[in-house]
This record gives C-alpha cells, structure tokens and sequence, in this order.
C-alpha cells in the first residue's frame, strides 16, 4: 500500500517535528491516558468519525477521527448528534491514538493509522470517476463511519478556498470572549450566514461544475459536523474541510492559525497544480494577507483574491478597532493578481464579473 500522511491534521514530517513535544502536549497525554481506562471500564469505545475528502483519479486524501464514545444508537458518534446542541458539547471528546483504522474505497481496502490526536489524514492509492464516492472508516471493534470523497476530474482549472468564521458564517472572531460564545454556548441553529455567499460559491460552480469548493478555516475538527449542517442548511456547496486540532500541539499550546492556512494552501497548490484558486476570506483576521503572501509564492495558482469587507460594527467585535486590520489591504500581492473585494456574497460575486473572473 501507498499511503503517505499530510498535514495537518496528520502527523507533521519528521524533519519540522521537534526533539522533544511541547510540555503542554506530554501534559494533555498524560491526561487522557489516565481518563481513558476509567471511560473503557464503564463501557465506552472506539468509535470513528468521518470527514470529507478529496482526490484524484489516481489518489484520494482520507480524513476522519477516533474517539472514545458511550454505548448509543447503532451507529451514532457523539460529533454526529443530528439534533441542535451547544457547541461547547462537541469539545468533550478522548482520542484515541495509535488505532488502525480500514479505510474501503472503491472496492480496495487501506490500513491506516490514526495520530496522538485520534486523527487520520492520509493520501492513499485510488482509481475512481470523477464526482462523488463513499468512504467506510471502519474500527477494530467494527464499528463503522460512512462519508464521501470529491474527485476532481483531469483538466479542472478553477477551484475555490473559503475561509468560514465572519467570510460564511457570522462570529465575529477573534474577539475571544465573543469566540467563545459563537463556540461553546451558541446553539448551532442560530448561527447566521453572511449574505450572499451561498450565491456566490454556487455561482462559481454553475459555471463551473467541476470547480471544487474547499473551506479553510482555523476551527477545531470538533466541530466539522456542526459546521457542515450549517453549509448544508444554507445550500452553501458540499465540500472538504479543512479545520485545525483543537489543544495543545507539538511546538506549543495551540496551533498556530496562520500557519495552518498557509500549509494548506501550499499543499492544495502541490497536489492540484493546474487549478487557478478563488481565495475567498474577509478583512477582519490575516486572510488578505495570508492570500497575498500565497499569491506572491505562487501566482500561477491564484485566479483572484476575494475579500468580504466586515461593517465598522463588525470590524470592532472582530479585533476592536474599526477598521480593517493592518495587514487587510494585499499590498504586498503581486499586481497579476485580481483583488476584489465587495461588503457581502453579491458585491462580490458582481465585481468578479466587471473583472471577467468568472
């Protein structure tokens, strides 16, 4: 078999991994390696979540989650509740590292392994059409994940990164005592989407069906679930998620955000090398400047950067002051590349028109 793990989630390559994990990270094993046996003993299991993926006619990037869950409904984890709940519920979840995991794609089956996290992220061998597949992650214990994969077919040229938080979705980050109400306290469906954002992603797709959509953003995987019942809900295209581990890493207490999307974007670029990128995010975190950079590095993969402007009002509970952050404008983006930006899904979505993006 030929799987080669990615990141992040997975595990990081040998030659960035540190000598010795950060203590906040030893401490957090420590921790669960104790609770554990005492969830085991009171009947708790393995029980493996699912993501969705992405590929190629030739491989496809798997990701999912092992986690110790409480005897329920055949076939229920706890991140899968389908019932609305507070966000702060979906942070209550024991990895499970070191798991083999079989991943049945396609009429083959893979073993993989899961991370210190719980988490699989691996690229393995497929050959498949283009468009949707099933995807079976499935426990030593039996106890089986389903979900799907989007294979992009051979010639695509357009495809779109979004970030979520204040681009898709209103939480006003990172303003951190707001954060964590949106997060933890905020019933799901309350959460509210940005005008006009929907239109503009199925827009790119109607003239472009094989345009993937892939969302980038630094949420924790916790809450993949309760965040893709949102796009859903909003008829927000189906597509991957990128999001981040949740806690302490091994460098540091959290990972770091902007590194993360930076990763990502260098990772999407290498495996999908004839896509031209939509990078879709909004002025009130690192997006603008994240995406230059990106740009600058890589201008073939760009086809523009796209920035929601947030309102003053916004701009205060997003970072507190009440205008856009001071690395917002893309200066530093090469002038090749097109810089649209509009205060919703529509001004947007009009000003790729006028630049015959689209």
């Amino acid at each position: 078999m030929d799987e080669s793990p990615l990141s992040p989630p997975g595990p990081a390559p040998e030659a960035h991994r540190p000598a010795k994990p950060h203590w906040a990270s030893r401490a957090e094993d420590v921790v669960f390696r104790a609770i554990s046996p005492l969830l085991v003993a009171r009947g708790w299991s393995p029980r493996v979540l699912g993501y969705t993926g992405y590929g190629t006619s030739e491989w496809v990037r798997v990701l999912g989650r092992v986690v110790l869950a409480p005897r329920g409904r055949r076939g229920q984890a706890p991140d899968e509740r389908p019932d609305p709940e507070r966000g702060w519920r979906a942070f209550l979840s024991v990895p499970v590292p070191r798991h083999h995991v079989r991943v049945e794609l396609g009429g083959e089956v893979h073993e993989v392994v899961t991370d210190r996290g719980g988490y699989i992220d691996v690229r393995v061998p497929a050959s498949l059409e283009a468009g949707w597949h099933p995807v079976t992650l499935r426990t030593a214990g039996d106890f089986a994940a389903n979900c799907d994969v989007r294979i992009i077919p051979p010639g695509t040229r357009l495809g779109v990164v979004c970030d979520i938080d204040d681009t898709v979705v209103v939480t006003h980050l990172p303003r951190p005592l707001l954060a964590a109400w949106n997060s933890f306290v905020l019933m799901e469906h309350a959460r509210r989407p940005v005008s006009g954002m929907a239109g503009l992603l199925q827009t790119v797709q109607a003239v472009d069906a094989d345009a993937p959509v892939i969302y980038l953003s630094t949420g924790a995987w916790n809450v993949a679930p309760t965040v893709a019942r949102f796009l859903a809900r909003h008829a927000f295209p189906p597509g991957p998620l990128l999001l981040t581990d949740w806690g302490p890493t091994n460098t540091g207490w959290f990972r770091s955000g902007s590194e993360h999307k930076c990763s990502a974007l260098r990772l999407l670029a290498d495996e999908l090398p004839d896509i031209q990128w939509l990078l879709v995010g909004d002025d009130g975190q690192h997006d603008p400047k994240i995406y230059a950079d990106f740009a600058s590095e890589r201008a073939g993969a760009v086809r523009a950067v796209v920035i929601r402007q947030l309102t003053p009002v916004e701009q205060v509970l997003a970072s507190g002051t009440p205008g856009p952050a001071a690395d917002s404008d893309g200066r530093t983006a090469p002038a090749a590349v097109p810089w649209v930006t509009g205060p919703d899904g529509q001004a947007l979505l009009d000003g790729l028109h006028a630049e015959n993006l689209l």
